[in-house]
């Protein structure tokens, strides 16, 4: 059974990342891991990618043409994350009772989720995703609309999402 790292390890290996990706123009997560791995963190692709992302890293073209990440001077905070995520991938929302259901284009649905998961939203008690949809289950003594309501006004949607919305 794997060894589960502490939330103190996850913090000093982003560190690491930042201060990697600060003094060096890396092209790739594989390099990225290389680099890691020279320092003594082993990390698997996956758990670099949530890093990256959770970190706010993004690919820009350095000066000499090559596609490099870079990490902004201060990570996202949770909510401004998922706003970006929810105007980003937000297709379709429906509700029933005290459920949310929103729809995502393909292989959105887990980075949609993960963003509501560490904004801490009030109403949600849980979020299932697949590849295209979640499932949010509202917190006892709220229902799926409220929760349709709050992530409209984070999303900067006064009547929907992007497309067709049936919450209402």
């Amino acid at each position: 059974m794997a060894a589960r790292l502490s939330r103190a390890d996850k913090q000093a290996r982003q560190r690491r990342i930042v201060e990697i990706l600060r003094r060096s123009d890396v092209e790739s997560q594989g390099e990225l891991a290389r680099l890691l791995a020279r320092g003594g963190d082993k990390v698997t692709q996956a758990t670099l990618s949530r890093d990256l992302e959770e970190l706010g890293a993004v690919k820009v073209r350095a000066g000499d043409g090559r596609v490099v990440y870079r990490v902004p001077d201060e990570p996202p905070q949770p909510t401004d994350w998922l706003e970006r995520m929810l105007r980003e991938f937000l297709l379709e929302m429906d509700t029933s009772g005290n459920l949310c259901v929103l729809k995502t284009p393909p292989g959105g649905a887990n980075a949609v989720a993960r963003a509501l998961d560490n904004a801490s939203v009030p109403d949600v008690l849980a979020t299932i995703a697949g590849d295209d949809t979640i499932l949010i289950v509202a917190k006892e003594g709220s229902t799926g609309k409220a929760v349709a309501r709050r992530l409209r006004s984070l999303a900067g949607q006064a009547g929907g999402a992007k497309g067709r919305d049936r919450s209402s």
